[in-house]
């Protein structure tokens, strides 16, 4: 963990502007702690009456961080400005302000500020509040956090990664503590954390109480949102909002950037483009996907520190550059996939599409240009394990990831897989690691040629994160076509599924780089933060 005095400072800030920024310390539950948090700061003078100030319900956060910029991302609870103040220490001295957006019903209250021109490796300490609209001297209580702008390749970088967030009937539980993830992986100080994905299940509905095989009980905090399937925008921005009501998450978020692609539960289970949801689900009354995908994307755009590229709105795969140490790269395993099938095709078409064909050369191009030592690809979803769809209404043997489970030569979305990866061999890409989650268990995985049905590819690591909250499952069948040679599973072969987050199978990675070996090691956690599996990857000159 870095222990350098800048992250020292920067938590020695967060501390002292604690529970009255939004970045909430108490054990206080949190229908109580949200009531009163935004009253927590002494209010402008003008102020007499709490009620009469624009209210923080969702915390800070940060996002999509890349050389000098920086993505600041808030929410209110009325038509109101966002007003971001930064500045390079703690004491906001010589702050800038920055009079942001307003917030309006329209993106439900959500706004967010694109920093840019921000210093190179220092940190960045901020606070938000909202004007109101009505009467501009009355303000909300700030908010705060901050985050480390990368650059110079003198310090280490720490980076998490997990996904999969209140699913399978386990929401926010605050006798257990919420979600204590976010906490344990708080203490390990990345810089930045890429989600990848499931960030909520719009088709997962929470019960009150779930009986756990001990016979006690789990007890959800449960809203309107999770109430039911989501289906209507406003039903998605509540799933995306009940996430921030968790003060574990909100304290995170305002201490490390986030950095998120979507997976399948961002809309419903296993979805693809253009699919209609069969007669056998009961659940839904809208059964058309695209319309319930573009209502989720919005949603899910409104509810993170996204940086939206004017020239495509829609994109969510996207590169950062950390300096000469590291580059991430994001994908989007679902915008532009063909149907789910037998995925046996013997040539890529529309049909085999995973990535799809615009984003497959923009992922080589990228790679291609890349000038720092390792290259991160985050993946939603893992090269080898077998993920079988089983959706009522799609037919046996049909597949929802890359992999078909035949052990043989690539075939249907194994080609894109063997083209990506016979690419990075040709143009002699170094230092190439993945990074996934999906599956609900962690793992860590070497891909060799020697051992593969395709040999045309120089060895890599996929690493396996998650859940961050949700059923404990796995672990899943290994698809050999790429020569995996699984090193690490969290969980044992024969567990019973969908496991609770109160028997601690929970997990996440870490990586980090030293700036002056280059060596990256990658640490396989769980919930407590528990070392289970760690790997020094040095890597090619």
């Amino acid at each position: 963990m870095p222990n350098d005095a800048t992250a020292y400072k920067r938590r020695t800030f967060l501390r002292k502007v604690g529970a009255g920024a939004g970045v909430l310390l108490s054990g206080a539950p949190l229908h109580s702690v949200i009531a009163q948090s935004a009253g927590q700061n002494a209010a402008p003078a003008l102020v007499t009456s709490e009620r009469l100030r624009p209210q923080m319900t969702s915390g800070v956060m940060s996002g999509d961080i890349s050389r000098d910029k920086a993505i600041i991302w808030s929410r209110a609870d009325r038509p109101s400005r966002m007003v971001v103040e930064y500045a390079s220490n703690e004491n906001f001295h010589n702050a800038q302000t920055i009079n942001g957006p307003i917030a309006l019903s329209s993106s439900d209250f959500s706004a967010r500020v694109d920093l840019g021109g921000l210093p190179s490796g220092q940190t960045i300490f901020y606070r938000v509040r909202f004007q109101d609209i009505q009467n501009p001297a009355i303000y909300s209580a700030p908010q705060s956090g901050s985050l480390l702008i990368p650059g110079g390749g003198e310090r280490d970088i720490t980076f998490a990664f997990s996904g999969d967030e209140a699913g399978q009937g386990w929401g926010i539980n605050e006798a257990w503590g919420g979600y204590r993830i976010y906490e344990t992986m708080r203490r390990f100080k990345p810089d930045f954390f890429i989600h990848s994905g499931d960030q909520i299940y719009a088709d997962g509905v929470l019960e009150k109480e779930v009986r756990l095989d001990d016979g006690t009980l789990w007890q959800n905090l449960v809203t309107p949102a999770k109430s039911k399937v989501a289906e209507t925008l406003d039903d998605y921005r509540g799933n995306f909002a009940y996430n921030l009501l968790d003060l574990n998450k909100r304290r995170f978020a305002a201490e490390v950037p986030f950095l998120v692609q979507w997976d399948d539960h961002e809309v419903r289970n296993n979805w693809y483009p253009g699919q209609t949801i069969g007669a056998a689900e009961k659940r839904y009354q809208q059964r058309d996907l695209s319309t319930l995908a573009a209502n989720a994307k919005r949603a899910m755009f409104e509810y993170n520190p996204f940086r939206i590229d004017p020239s495509d709105p829609e994109r969510v795969y996207r590169m950062f550059n950390y300096g000469p140490l590291l580059e991430v790269f994001m994908l989007d395993e679902r915008s532009y996939r063909g149907p789910n099938s037998q995925n046996r095709q013997s040539a890529l078409t529309q049909d085999t599409a995973f990535l799809g064909a615009a984003q497959l050369r923009w992922i080589k191009q990228a790679l291609l240009r890349s000038r720092s030592t390792w290259k991160v690809i985050a993946s939603d979803m893992p090269i080898s394990i077998v993920v079988p769809d089983l959706n009522p209404d799609v037919p046996q043997g049909t597949f929802e990831a890359w992999a078909n489970g035949d052990n043989g030569k690539p075939r249907g979305r194994e080609l894109e897989v063997a083209s990506l990866l016979k690419f990075i061999k040709q143009h002699d890409i170094k230092n190439v690691v993945w990074v996934t989650a999906d599956v609900h268990y962690a793992s860590a995985t070497y891909y060799a040629p020697d051992k593969a049905q395709f040999t045309d590819f120089k060895p890599f690591w996929e690493f396996v994160g998650g859940p961050l909250h949700a059923g404990t499952f796995g672990p899943g069948e290994i698809d050999r076509t790429f020569g995996p040679d699984v090193r690490y599973v969290s969980i044992p072969s024969d567990m019973k599924q969908n496991r609770p987050p109160s028997e601690l199978l929970q997990f996440f990675g870490v990586g980090k780089i030293d700036a002056r070996s280059k060596v990256m090691t990658v640490s396989l956690h769980d919930v407590d933060g528990k070392d289970l599996f760690k790997v020094d990857l040095h890597p090619e000159a």
